[in-house]
């Protein structure tokens, strides 16, 4: 029995004597470099940059389209918005027609994703990256006649400049809807609509949080890639001018 613990001991003894040593580091403190105008160029990898970055310029600079007029995204009906709007919408119902989707109904996009103005003159690359950043993924939502008037209860309570397509939301300046049509008719209750919209707004952006009562189809359509494609369709931009939305005695935002 003894002659057991004494093995026992020598094993152990072993196994600690095999641990690997505890190594502290070194510890010392690093000086700070700020990023200032005093900061001298790294001229060697500002030549191994500059080839790339004049390609990138060259590309960006690439003219793809024209407009007469200033693109811009002011008022309740901006030139620019009613465009994009009506992008997504046709991008949207070419995807469906494809795919065995019922024909789009309407699309609509949010004022806030809509970044920059696009000046009078020749329209570049770089306007549409400065204008669309983010590029969110078109989405339709399947939605019930009775479902659907929770997005003109939206419009009438927020009065907000969200651009739309195929539809015209008119308030009488109280708490009333005077007019609500899509594609030109009155809202039947019993039909399902098809909207065109942004996987952002679908998920509740811009508290749009009545579309999580309809169905999303994901169509894996990124928008800024269809609007570089409707811009170079289109080599001199025919800009929409109708009136879509009508806020009657608008509530100034302060």
């Amino acid at each position: 029995m003894k002659n057991k613990f004494l093995v026992f001991g020598i094993i152990g003894l072993l196994l600690i004597g095999c641990k690997t040593p505890l190594n502290i580091a070194d510890i010392h403190t690093e000086k700070n470099i700020y990023i200032t105008s005093q900061l001298q160029d790294d001229k060697a990898m500002d030549a191994v940059i500059q080839p790339y970055k004049h390609e990138l310029e060259g590309k960006m600079n690439t003219k793809i389209s024209h407009t007469n007029v200033e693109l811009n995204k002011s008022g309740d009906n901006s030139n620019l918005g009613n465009l994009l709007a009506d992008y997504t919408f046709e991008g949207a119902d070419a995807w469906a027609k494809n795919n065995n989707i019922p024909p789009i109904d309407a699309a609509v996009i949010n004022i806030g994703g809509i970044r920059n103005i696009i000046p009078k003159g020749d329209i570049t690359l770089k306007n549409i990256y400065e204008v669309m950043p983010f590029n969110n993924e078109i989405v339709i939502v399947k939605m019930s006649g009775k479902v659907i008037d929770g997005m003109f209860q939206y419009y009438l309570k927020t009065q907000q400049n969200n651009p739309v397509s195929h539809m015209i939301i008119e308030t009488d300046g109280g708490d009333m809807i005077s007019k609500k049509l899509i594609n030109g008719k009155t809202i039947d209750e019993n039909k399902t609509y098809y909207i065109a919209t942004s996987d952002y707004l679908a998920l509740g952006g811009d508290n749009m949080f009545f579309f999580s009562k309809g169905e999303m189809i994901p169509t894996g359509i990124k928008m800024r890639d269809l609007f570089l494609e409707k811009f170079k369709q289109n080599p001199e931009v025919s800009v929409p001018d109708d009136v879509r939305l009508i806020f009657r005695n608008k509530k100034v935002q302060e």
